[in-house]
């Protein structure tokens, strides 16, 4: 089947967005200097320019008559994860480069994911 010029206006526009966001991400991941720095690119990238991308596969779907929402999947998959996956990340940086020679003692609430100075 032949799609109409609208949806190939579509497919093409979403596929360049989807590449240049990835690109940037990539070019970020490679010339940012800190760690807290380069873990915004790849997340940046892979929900926006991935998500454009996968967009655009749903959409050429629909034009040519063959639907899939395999990539709704994918793409729930994958925003729920990387804000988790970044957040995880900025975690396990923070604790390293703290200049404690002894850890603190847990705080004595039940809240697991707190920092306390005091």
């Amino acid at each position: 089947m032949t799609m109409s010029i609208y949806a190939e206006i579509a497919v093409s526009a979403l596929l360049l967005i989807g590449a240049s966001f990835t690109l940037a991400g990539s070019l970020g991941l490679l010339k940012l200097s800190d760690a807290m720095s380069r873990l915004h690119a790849p997340t940046l990238s892979s929900t926006l320019g991935v998500g454009s991308l996968l967009l655009a596969s749903m959409v050429y779907g629909f034009a040519t008559g063959m639907p899939s929402l395999h990539e709704m999947l994918v793409m729930a998959f994958l925003f729920v994860t990387a804000p988790i996956s970044a957040n995880f990340i900025a975690k396990v940086h923070l604790h390293r480069c703290r200049d404690v020679e002894e850890l603190p003692q847990p705080p004595a609430d039940k809240i697991w994911a707190t920092r306390s100075d005091t």
